[in-house]
């Protein structure tokens, strides 16, 4: 399975957001300069995200954008289903659910395809934006200390 930039990017930028947000609304601008991705591409993404029910708008001098429900509700699996569609890198006619195949009875391949379509469903659904924020504030954490003990 490969992600394009739409799923990346807009993992990326609401990661910012869920970051960012907490106070105050945030604008594509300043997402676009954290994150270093073009405002033209984010304003594609933001429609998506806000359709799905993930981002609000909120208008006036202060203005942007901000998450619609907690951090720990919204998963990485929502929002690149957002983003990308389906996240099935194999379509298998053969699977439950599908169109049927001619040959589905007696095809061995279609339990691995299941396996592997279940595999990344379930990964993404089982991360959510409130843990790849406590991951990043750990890396900086991190980054920060390790800077420190250089001589």
């Amino acid at each position: 399975m490969k992600l394009s930039t739409k799923g990346r990017y807009g993992l990326r930028a609401m990661i910012d957001l869920a970051i960012h947000s907490e106070e105050e609304a945030v604008s594509i601008a300043s997402i676009a300069a954290r994150q270093k991705i073009s405002e033209s591409y984010l304003e594609q993404l933001i429609p998506k995200l806000r359709k799905a029910g993930m981002i609000v708008s909120v208008r006036g001098a202060g203005g942007g954008y901000m998450l619609a429900k907690p951090a720990s509700e919204i998963s990485v699996g929502d929002v690149l289903r957002a983003l990308e569609g389906n996240l099935d890198p194999v379509d298998c006619a053969g699977l439950p659910g599908a169109s049927g195949c001619e040959g589905s009875n007696g095809c061995v391949t279609k339990y691995v395809w299941q396996k592997i379509n279940e595999s990344i469903n379930q990964a993404v659904d089982g991360m959510n934006l409130e843990e790849l924020i406590r991951e990043t504030k750990s890396e900086n954490t991190a980054e920060v200390n390790s800077g420190a003990c250089k001589k």
